[in-house]
């Protein structure tokens, strides 16, 4: 997986990578031409006291330094930039994914872990880009010339390098293997601590209201030091990396001078050929370790790129039509023709055979009990999930046929929990129609009765919102989400549970200031509240996921008995009241 990922998106980048690599490539180069002109000043230099040839060879030294210095710079600039684009496409392909998911899939994720593998799994993989292209593309260039270089300088201590080249790959190679299994239970333990952490900001005044803040500290306390156990076993098995390449390395170093001394006493060697081996087998050493250092990237970086891939590869189950209708004719009757929903593995459906209509200039209630599937039911309209069996229509056409984005724009939805984005009521407003005047905004306020709390608001349309909406009461949470969808004056208004957040007295002025405007629209509202769908125009009433009732308001109480059972258990409710 990580290698498709890699392969997919550094690919049009390959311009770069060369680049890159041709400049480490003669920086590489540059680099191991250094000893051999060190040795040549020793032994042909210092040893004769040849003041100009010192000079000249120190000349042509720092030449070649310069150019190392050069190609280093711009090989890691390259290479950073590189890194850089490849984690901008990556999160980008990983979110527009995400979009695609309809909701049975971010379910089956999960939001925490969702948000973790956009931004710390692909962090973890640009990060061994970026050290690839600085350190893992020079590592091999540097052991096959150091090897060719030392050889060259004397091939009766090369015996050293065949034996510290190998040890040191075995022992950081154990190492790194070892680190594997603790990389992915920390990726897993990260998904914890963003879940814990996501619950406790988004309740938090559940937690409060129930005085649990000890139980959530408790909680976070137990995810927090599984990140930290795991990471703290990590991080001392990576300890053991450096001491372990310094041991090799001064052992080798020890070596090479020990046995090289012999060779210089017995004439076969000379001391420049020395100091330009050492110098050799070091630059050796130290690029196995950095080969090694990235090779220990590659195993929690696989891991990420597994996760991310999971994501990629993951299709939604609401696709769209290869050949899509795009031009309607109608006004947006809606049909649901023996439809039924069923979650995958789940031993009953939510919804079952269920069939409606709902015309243009009526409007439709949807009552039931809690869990009788009255939400999945209007979810099926803009397509959050699809039918399992049967099919959903649109003025006669299959929403699985129609271009999403058309479906969408004849569709006004209110969810049960309004959300609101962080901004301002009018940016909010907008995303019903970014187009809207500050008066159609107002207009949609003063039906939605949110008008009178937004001008008593400093800023007015301008007043700031926060996440979620939390800087402003559910109810008001609710007028600006209806208002939303008033803004866009769709041909299709599904209000689910919409009205829960209000005092009846608004309840049914909203209601009443709503009829004009939706007049020849199709209104589809799902209420808890008898009171709100008592004059609807169709009652469907929901048990189990399936309709047992259908008709007006006394129609029902003459036909329905589970409809008798809700109105006499709020009217009940009211008495007691």
């Amino acid at each position: 997986m990580l290698l498709r990922v890699l392969r997919t998106h550094l690919r049009p980048y390959a311009g770069n990578l060369f680049l890159v690599v041709v400049l480490q490539l003669v920086g590489t180069i540059a680099s191991l031409y250094l000893p051999s002109l060190n040795a040549d000043i020793i032994d042909n230099g210092v040893a004769k006291g040849d003041t100009a040839y010192i000079m000249d060879t120190g000349g042509w030294m720092l030449a070649v330094s310069l150019v190392q210095i050069a190609c280093t710079i711009t090989a890691v600039y390259f290479g950073a930039k590189t890194a850089a684009l490849f984690g901008r496409d990556v999160r980008a392909a990983v979110f527009h994914r995400v979009g695609e998911f309809s909701a049975r899939e971010v379910n089956q994720f999960g939001a925490p872990t969702l948000i973790s593998r956009s931004t710390n799994d692909v962090t973890q993989i640009q990060m061994l880009v970026v050290t690839t292209c600085t350190m893992l593309v020079a590592a091999p260039i540097t052991m096959v010339g150091g090897v060719i270089m030392a050889v060259r300088e004397d091939v009766g201590l090369s015996w050293l390098v065949a034996v510290a080249v190998p040890l040191l790959a075995i022992c950081i190679g154990f190492i790194a293997s070892r680190m594997v299994p603790q990389f992915r239970k920390m990726q897993k333990n990260i998904d914890g601590v963003n879940r814990v952490l996501r619950e406790q900001i988004s309740g938090i005044r559940v937690v409060r209201a129930f005085v649990r803040e000890p139980h959530e500290v408790e909680r976070f306390g137990e995810a927090n030091q599984n990140l930290t156990d795991t990471a703290i076993r990590a991080g001392r098995l990576m300890a053991l990396v450096f001491p372990t390449v310094m041991l090799i390395l001064n052992v080798s170093s020890i070596a090479v001078l020990w046995f090289g001394a012999s060779r210089i006493e017995n004439g076969t060697m000379e001391v420049g050929a020395l100091t330009a081996f050492l110098s050799y087998l070091i630059q050796i050493l130290f690029s196995v370790m950095m080969g090694v250092f990235v090779m220990i990237m590659v195993p929690r970086a696989s891991v990420c790129a597994d996760r991310i891939s999971e994501v990629l590869n993951t299709d939604s189950s609401v696709r769209p039509p290869v050949t899509p209708i795009k031009s309607f004719t109608g006004r947006g009757q809606l049909v649901f023709e023996r439809a039924s929903f069923k979650y995958p593995g789940a031993a009953e459906p939510v919804l079952q055979d269920i069939s409606l209509v709902a015309s243009p200039g009526q409007t439709t209630a949807v009552i039931g009990s809690t869990g009788a599937g009255k939400t999945t039911l209007l979810s099926l309209v803009p397509r959050l999930f699809d039918a399992t069996e049967g099919r959903v229509l649109v003025d006669g056409i299959d929403v699985r046929e129609m271009e999403p984005e058309a479906l969408w724009e004849r569709i006004g939805l209110v969810p049960q929990r309004p959300y609101l984005f962080s901004g301002t009521i009018a940016s909010n407003l907008r995303y019903g129609n970014p187009d809207a005047t500050d008066e159609e905004l107002w207009e949609a306020l003063e039906i939605a009765q949110g008008k009178d709390f937004v001008q008593a608001m400093p800023e007015g349309l301008n007043a700031p919102i926060a996440q979620g909406g939390t800087n402003v009461s559910g109810g008001q949470r609710q007028r600006l989400a209806i208002a939303r969808a008033l803004v866009r004056k769709p041909e299709i208004f599904l209000f689910d549970d919409s009205f829960s957040a209000l005092d009846l007295a608004t309840d049914a002025r909203l209601r009443a200031a709503l009829r004009p405007v939706t007049r020849e629209a199709c209104v589809v509202v799902v209420a808890q509240r008898v009171s709100t769908i008592i004059d609807a125009d169709q009652i469907v009433v929901i048990e189990d996921g399936a309709i047992v009732g259908k008709g007006t308001h006394q129609e029902l109480l003459d036909t329905c008995p589970t409809y008798v059972e809700i109105v006499e258990s709020q009217r009940s409710a009211e008495e007691a009241a």
